[in-house]
């Protein structure tokens, strides 16, 4: 089933285009990588399939079933700040906040879907633990699970690894998987570890002014996607 459709979308900034004539399905229970060199307007085209960029031509068309708190988003730069006083529980459940309507808490449902998150993403032993005292990779892990409890259905992500190392962005790797095979969230990362992207995700979406391939990992490797053109 696609959840979200892209067709003959044409999207930049101020009028000027960085990508067209995208034509693109991000279907159910996928976990897509998008790849291409800086500049090519991967992250952009997310902006826009989250209603943070208006489209400059073409459309959207989003399934029924996408609500507020169906979709979640884990920006390339998080604007918090590294002095920001929440807990690492605080901070994760504040992803469910979309969630609460005229309530002015969270109820038990709420909670339990944070922990389940916490859970996943190994964090219970720095649930109490400041956010500003966190390293770089718990500080990822942190807003990794709350922007899974703001997406039921479809999960975003921009450059999510950079700048932790290899181990740390193995397992994180690993962990996506996990939520995308047993949860059945929807992933859309970008990534520039096309190496490593690969060996987890079930789909390749290759932009450069336009969408110049869409399959899986076996059939970009079959391209030669690391030794040419398609090469990020």
């Amino acid at each position: 089933m696609s959840l979200i459709s892209c067709r003959n979308l044409k999207v930049g900034y101020y009028g000027k285009p960085i990508l067209s004539d995208v034509n693109l399905d991000i279907n159910s229970g996928e976990f897509i990588c998008i790849i291409g060199d800086n500049g090519s307007g991967k992250s952009t085209l997310i902006k826009t399939m989250l209603r943070l960029a208006q489209p400059l031509g073409g459309k959207i068309v989003y399934d029924s079933s996408l609500k507020k708190t169906s979709v979640g988003y884990l920006p390339q730069e998080i604007k918090a700040k590294s002095d920001f006083p929440a807990t690492v529980f605080e901070v994760v459940i504040s992803g469910c906040i979309n969630r609460l309507g005229i309530r002015a808490s969270y109820n038990k449902e709420e909670r339990a879907i944070a922990m389940r998150y916490i859970k996943t993403l190994e964090i219970e032993d720095i649930i109490h633990k400041s956010f500003r005292e966190l390293s770089g990779g718990e500080r990822q892990r942190t807003l990794l699970a709350r922007a899974l409890c703001s997406s039921e259905k479809v999960l975003f992500l921009d450059e999510p690894f950079n700048a932790l190392d290899i181990h740390v962005t193995n397992h994180l790797y690993h962990t996506l998987a996990k939520i995308n095979s047993e949860y059945g969230v929807t992933i859309v990362m970008i990534s520039h570890d096309v190496e490593t992207a690969l060996k987890h995700v079930n789909k390749v979406v290759y932009v450069d002014g336009t969408v110049k391939f869409v399959g899986t990992p076996c059939e970009y490797k079959k391209l030669g996607g690391q030794n040419n053109e398609l090469a990020n």
